[in-house]
């Protein structure tokens, strides 16, 4: 039994960026997004949770594997290697996408708040998790943000657990799992764009990448004990590395992934049939608020589902909002060379930081503008599926630069799964706009 848990334990300490990266992608805007699609669809959108998951892990063990080979996030590299004009449309899109959708997180928080706290309006609270959050990024050293993210992420599995408390017809479910069910409508062509941008976000590359580095930093500190200064660069070092050493690197970073994004893609299976078979079921398929999407657990949770709910959702906004502020700033700050890195503190990298705090700030605006939850966090998912086409053309180019990648380019079958990534995302945006 001892021998167990050890193992256990040990399993748990190698979980970093990809087990944060899974979690931070069934965010606020993702839940609900999944949420609408088993209610408004009922499980014809199912299909999605297994049908993207090879790409989600292709594409985030590219943008990793990059961060590991060269030292470097996306922007870093895209400076050094790409003409500007690439580097600054590319931060102008993840920034400004990333501020709406940390607006759109806080957002669906502060009405969650809301649904136990009435009589407080929600602006309130959309004004004051943004500087708890902004706290919590500044005083934090990395490593014990990064563990507490960790724990964060378990919580959302009550997702699960609630899934287990409705009576479900597994036969339909696995046969919508695996067989695609195709509604000829504009709704249902927009809620699976929506669905791939929230799987599938942009964000989620640069924060891969350069996640990666700083785990790979924080190794070096941890050996080199500088007092927890970030090293700007761990290219020297990678230069030395022996070949089986990087090898054994990039298997554990795989294997982190892929953890990270099973993860992912199981909570998007079972909120997805969750509410299919409590929204849609008993006819609730034009959901508009959040209290609507909470009674979805009301089989687990009875009188306490808006509780579970509320929980469930500050989970996810806790673990995303640093993530999707983080990697704005991780991209404007290779940009304009800027000491980066949540191992640094306020004092050492404070653009960095700075960054981290307007972005944040920024989107309390979303919610200012009283614009429903709901449709905020949905067209949100929507607005990342369409500027992801582009930019995951861009990761494969630069996971196949031998300039970026020297001889541990991309395999010619993830490089497959790319493309094929690629063509469906751009299939799918013309056949919306089509529809």
């Amino acid at each position: 039994m001892l021998r167990f848990w050890l193992k256990l334990k040990n399993f748990w300490r190698q979980l970093g960026p990809g087990l944060i990266t899974g979690a931070a992608d069934d965010d606020p805007s993702g839940i609900v997004t999944y949420a609408v699609a088993g209610a408004r669809l009922g499980l014809a959108a199912l299909w999605t949770a297994l049908f993207t998951l090879p790409f989600i892990i292709i594409t985030q063990r590219m943008a990793g594997r990059i961060g590991l080979i060269s030292g470097r996030g996306l922007a870093g590299n895209m400076k050094k290697y790409y003409p500007k004009w690439i580097l600054l449309i590319v931060a102008i899109l993840i920034v400004g996408t990333n501020i709406i959708n940390i607006g759109a997180d806080i957002s669906a928080m502060s009405a969650s708040i809301n649904l136990l706290v009435p009589g407080v309006s929600p602006i309130f609270f959309s004004a004051l998790i943004p500087l708890i959050l902004i706290a919590l990024l500044i005083l934090l050293p990395y490593h014990k943000m990064a563990n507490y993210l960790k724990w964060i992420a378990i919580v959302m599995f009550s997702y699960v657990l609630a899934a287990f408390f409705v009576h479900l017809d597994w036969s339909q479910i696995l046969y919508r799992t695996v067989i695609p069910q195709i509604i000829h409508s504009k709704d249902y062509l927009m809620i699976i764009v929506a669905i791939f941008g929230t799987t599938i976000s942009p964000y989620l590359f640069f924060w891969q990448a350069a996640d990666t580095v700083e785990e790979e930093i924080l190794h070096q500190n941890r050996s080199k004990k500088d007092g927890g200064v970030m090293i700007p660069s761990v290219e020297p070092h990678i230069k030395h590395r022996s070949t089986y050493i990087i090898k054994n690197e990039i298997s554990a970073m795989y294997k982190d992934v892929r953890y990270g994004m099973v993860f992912s893609n199981l909570l998007t299976f079972f909120i997805i049939t969750l509410c299919a078979f409590t929204l849609f079921k008993t006819g609730s398929t034009n959901v508009n608020t959040v209290r609507e999407i909470a009674s979805a657990l009301k089989p687990l949770a009875g009188p306490y589902s808006n509780f579970l709910f509320l929980l469930g959702i500050l989970a996810a906004g806790t673990l995303a909002i640093p993530v999707l502020a983080g990697s704005a700033s991780y991209a404007l700050s290779e940009m304009f060379g800027w000491r980066w890195g949540f191992y640094n503190n306020f004092h050492h990298a404070k653009q960095f930081y700075i960054v981290i705090i307007i972005a944040t700030l920024l989107g309390i605006a979303i919610p200012a503008f009283g614009l429903h939850p709901v449709q905020i966090l949905v067209w949100t998912a929507v607005i990342c599926g369409l500027i992801s086409p582009p930019l995951i053309l861009l990761l494969i180019h630069m996971a196949n630069n031998p300039k970026i990648m020297g001889r541990y380019t991309s395999r010619l079958h993830s490089n497959i799964i790319a493309y094929i990534l690629f063509l469906i995302m751009t299939g799918s945006i013309i056949l919306m706009f089509v529809a």
